[in-house]
């Protein structure tokens, strides 16, 4: 019989959860019976989300800035009591462009926020979830995390940096029983892939909608994944149902050989 994946009781914190594939994971594991504590730096949607999600906690948080995330995490700690799951959930796209074309400022911000953040939340995380019966961090990385993504140096860089980083902390963590995943999402239908969608239309001279159907169709499903298929991938990995998974990259992305 496949284990039960309840969350009740547990102690969750989700990076940029106001939003998005966050949003969505606080959803999914609030509606399992976790408290929920989100950050976002956007307090207009944390907002909507306390409106939606009465019951979570929520603070506006940079996740590249060391002050603001040892503040994030003393929010996190008084409001929760404790820490048994860490979602590195924070990320954001980057330039769209060859690698001559990007500037120094862009690429710095792209990893700032995509690894440096990762790292400093999980060093704060770290001690906490020692302390948890059972302790998880789920790091989002992207299939541009395990393959080349031309256009995409930036954060092909900063997503292939986050699997070396799971993967090194699954190791060091192991004997404190603190499991270490990262989840790697295909292209997911939503404002921030139809950005990047436009932006490489725009560099190729190509119609949107062409390059619109090159993302949906690069998958051997055909389409683009959904957060709700992301989110009930963390739940599983956070949950009693994976307790022997750990160091693992947990694609989701419809069987994608090749991005474009």
């Amino acid at each position: 019989m496949f284990e039960n994946i309840s969350m009740k009781d547990k102690k969750v914190l989700i990076t940029a959860g106001a939003s998005g594939l966050g949003l969505e994971m606080a959803r999914v594991f609030a509606a399992e019976g976790a408290r929920v504590f989100l950050c976002d730096v956007d307090e207009a949607a944390l907002a909507a989300v306390r409106r939606e999600l009465p019951a979570a906690g929520t603070v506006v948080a940079d996740v590249s800035d060391e002050d603001s995330v040892a503040a994030l995490f003393d929010a996190g700690r008084a409001f929760l009591g404790g820490l048994d799951v860490l979602v590195n959930n924070a990320g954001i796209a980057g330039p769209t462009g060859a690698v001559e074309t990007i500037s120094r400022a862009d690429w710095d911000r792209t990893l700032a926020v995509n690894i440096t953040g990762q790292f400093l939340c999980a060093r704060q995380a770290i001690p906490l979830l020692r302390q948890s019966p059972a302790g998880v961090i789920l790091n989002l990385s992207s299939a541009a995390g395990h393959l080349g993504f031309a256009g995409r140096s930036a954060y092909a860089a900063s997503k292939w940096a986050v699997v070396g980083f799971t993967k090194t902390l699954a190791i060091e963590l192991g004997k404190d029983g603190i499991r270490v995943n990262a989840i790697l999402p295909g292209a997911v239908e939503g404002p921030r892939i139809r950005a990047v969608i436009e932006a490489k239309a725009k560099i190729l001279g190509r119609p949107v909608e062409e390059i619109a159907a090159r993302y949906e169709n690069q998958a051997s499903l055909g389409r683009m994944v959904t957060a709700r298929d992301i989110a009930n991938m963390a739940l599983f990995a956070a949950s009693g149902a994976a307790a022997g998974v750990s160091g693992q990259t947990l694609v989701v992305d419809g069987h994608t050989q090749q991005l474009v």
